[in-house]
């Protein structure tokens, strides 16, 4: 069966994951040339914050949300070894071809409900990054279902998995303000040190949520996010603030004077007006009253 989603559904609203990524949704998700691009690029992001030790020999991550390996194969590109977990065995069956087809030596996967804890000992892991994944313990799918008890679990299992001092990204799509609020508070009452990282807080497409966490280290704050703004001097001195998203450049210069009377704008009212005419649109003639100034209403 294939879902066809509208473009403001989430997943989540629509089918709990292990039924929702069935074989013909992960096969759909693992060859989109969109989603392998977003998702390599946030994984990247994720190991960047992981602040990996450089020239190290191979580290030992866990994976969490793995889904079909793209995360893993990124991990696997910087010389690290391993562990996926996910709920869909159709994900899974995907990211075991890929290990088996790219001989990943040391990786492996495990089917598994982050919400039921993460089955692991004392220190396994040198850190622990997770893609688009932790947003799903926030919906119950059943009434046996507690967000609030599986974030909790899923929290407490996860801190305990990491050595002291190993840190742990993971990237989510938060529905709202109040679901970042519960997330954040449920690993740090865990123990986790870090908090929220938000990259081009401005940008409504840009814009990403990393959860960078801590363990062992309860005071140490989360470092901070890309921004899609810089400051910069123009020639004049005067500082103008350059989005680098390529949207439009504004400066006091351009600002100044704003919202004086246009120059000819009967002129350009006219010229507005053929466009339109032109375009087909209903337009009505220009007269002796256009661009002439309204009175006061009473």
């Amino acid at each position: 069966m294939s879902l066809n989603l509208g473009s403001n559904t989430r997943p989540e609203h629509f089918l709990p994951p292990e039924l929702f990524y069935n074989d013909s949704q992960a096969k759909k998700y693992a060859t989109n040339t969109r989603v392998l691009e977003i998702q390599t690029e946030m994984t990247k992001r994720a190991i960047e914050l992981l602040a990996l030790p450089e020239n190290s020999p191979p580290l030992y991550l866990l994976d969490i949300g793995c889904g079909s390996g793209i995360s893993g194969q990124t991990i696997s590109s910087y010389g690290h070894v391993w562990i996926g977990m996910d709920i869909s065995q159709s994900m899974l069956d995907l990211a075991n071809d890929m290990i088996q087809e790219e001989e990943y030596l040391g990786s492996d996967l495990i089917l598994s409900d982050i919400g039921n804890g993460l089955p692991f000992r004392l220190g396994s892991f040198d850190g622990c990054i997770s893609i688009s994944a932790i947003q799903w313990l926030c919906n119950a799918d059943r009434k046996a279902l507690n967000p609030i008890k599986r974030l909790q679990t899923f929290f407490g299992t996860l801190y305990k998995s990491l050595r002291k001092g190993a840190r742990a990204v993971l990237q989510f799509y938060p529905e709202n303000s109040e679901q970042i609020e519960l997330i954040t508070n449920m690993a740090l009452k865990s123990g986790f040190g870090g908090g929220l990282v938000v990259d081009y807080p401005h940008s409504t497409k840009a814009r990403k949520y990393y959860l960078v966490l801590f363990a062992g280290m309860p005071n140490v704050k989360a470092p901070e996010g890309k921004q899609e703004e810089t400051i910069q001097m123009s020639s004049n001195g005067v500082n103008a603030a350059i989005r680098t998203e390529g949207s439009r450049v504004t400066t006091r210069e351009q600002t100044k004077g704003k919202g004086k009377k246009r120059k000819n704008l009967k002129e350009f009212i006219i010229k507005k007006k053929e466009k339109s005419r032109q375009q087909g649109k209903e337009t009505r003639a220009p007269s002796k009253y256009t661009a002439r100034s309204r009175g006061p209403k009473f």
